[in-house]
């Protein structure tokens, strides 16, 4: 395997802001040789004050960021990463030759991986959630007695496993600061990998959270990041246009439709080149199909609402039946565009299909697009299809759902 110096220092670097050593240097007031050296094969344990910037910085404890603790220092108390904790606990373990684990463990682990990838699109998040994070906790714990190849796949798997566990926190479980914190122990596992492709697709993932709150100068920071470690790649036209389709959602998010549909513009041009490179597995959330779902959601917010109309009823006939959580959002989606467009009993429509929808499975997503619609609703709130809406959406089962999440 390449060899890449402290990746977890580097990752956690990364997703903090800091795009260079020199950035950090600056932000902890030290040489740019001494972020060097901590960046190196072999780190040098922190000195005391050096070592609380950094975990102030960075949010993260010395261990996780890929320091070994001097024999004789006395141990930090407080919180841990499950990275850290893992790795502290079985420091009392007695060592054993590196080849422990045998190299089929990575072939089992992979496989767990690839399990959870295919479930997430079927099972109920927060039932899949808890499995995941147990999987990624026994990922930490093997990769102490891995090395080589055997070592880097794993690590790649464990990569994706707290990457499909960050999407869970902020896509279903609505949980940002968590999904942070899991984004992050991603990175640093697709590092050790040394995987540049896993780690754009994990940094794209993290634009997406300042996006949601306005925050656009961090967002495009993280996808220029993003688009950075694609380069390193061999990336597919697929992840390319992927890139595409999540910065445009960021300037969607914040207020910069024009932009956004040149973007997904460049997407659809990208999709109809041949790809060079094979597409990797687990890039499974994103299709044609999806990128026009970007695209009719932009439209929406751009106020073309003729063309989002187009765009979103092209998607709906399209998507598989087992797109059932896109298909939420997509008739929330088209429901905002019949509200805009004055129609109150098409766009209520449109929203209890998509609540039939998440009975069946649930999406915080698709919800959210339901109660913007709502909102959008509240001039004909007196009306039959409105108070109709009301009794779905507040019924025991979906306002259950809700609250539970």
């Amino acid at each position: 395997m390449v060899t890449t110096g402290n990746a977890r220092l580097k990752a956690a670097r990364i997703a903090a802001g800091y795009p260079s050593q020199q950035a950090l240097a600056d932000a902890l007031g030290v040489g740019v040789r001494q972020v060097r050296r901590w960046e190196s094969e072999a780190p040098p344990w922190p000195h005391a004050e050096q070592g609380q910037a950094l975990t102030r910085v960075l949010g993260q404890d010395l261990e996780a960021l890929g320091f070994t603790r001097p024999t004789g220092t006395s141990a930090d108390r407080g919180p841990r990463t499950v990275l850290a904790a893992t790795a502290v606990g079985l420091a009392t373990v007695p060592k054993q030759a590196a080849t422990l684990q045998p190299a089929t463990a990575a072939d089992d682990y992979e496989a767990v991986t690839r399990s959870h990838r295919r479930l997430y699109w079927s099972v109920a998040p927060a039932t899949l959630h808890p499995a995941a994070i147990a999987h990624a906790t026994l990922g930490c714990a093997m990769l102490t007695e891995m090395a080589g190849q055997t070592k880097a796949r794993t690590a790649a798997a464990l990569a994706e496993t707290w990457l499909l566990s960050g999407r869970i926190e902020f896509f279903d479980l609505r949980d940002a600061d968590r999904a942070q914190q899991t984004l992050l122990r991603a990175l640093q596992a697709a590092g050790e990998a040394d995987d540049p492709l896993l780690g754009s697709a994990v940094l794209a993932h993290t634009a997406f959270i300042p996006a949601w709150e306005g925050e656009r100068d961090l967002a495009v920071e993280r996808m220029v990041a993003a688009r950075t470690y694609a380069r390193r790649g061999p990336a597919s036209t697929e992840l390319l246009a992927w890139l595409d389709a999540v910065e445009a959602e960021c300037e969607t998010r914040c207020g910069n439709t024009r932009t956004a549909l040149h973007l997904i513009g460049h997407a659809e041009d990208v999709l109809a080149r041949d790809s060079e490179h094979q597409s990797p597995e687990w890039l499974d959330w994103f299709s044609p199909v999806r990128l026009a779902a970007f695209k009719g959601n932009t439209q929406l917010r751009a106020g073309h609402l003729p063309q989002a109309r187009a765009t979103l009823l092209e998607v709906l006939q399209t998507l598989d039946s087992s797109d059932e959580k896109q298909t939420t959002v997509v008739l929330g989606d088209l429901a905002a565009v019949e509200a805009a467009a004055g129609d109150p009993d098409a766009a209520c429509r449109y929203a209890v299909r998509a609540l039939d929808q998440l009975e069946r499975t649930w999406y915080a997503m698709g919800m959210d697009r339901v109660r913007e619609v709502r909102r959008a609703l509240a001039p004909h709130q007196h009306e039959r299809c409105v108070r109709e809406l009301d009794d779905q959406l507040y019924g025991w089962s979906t306002t259950v759902s809700a609250l539970a999440r």
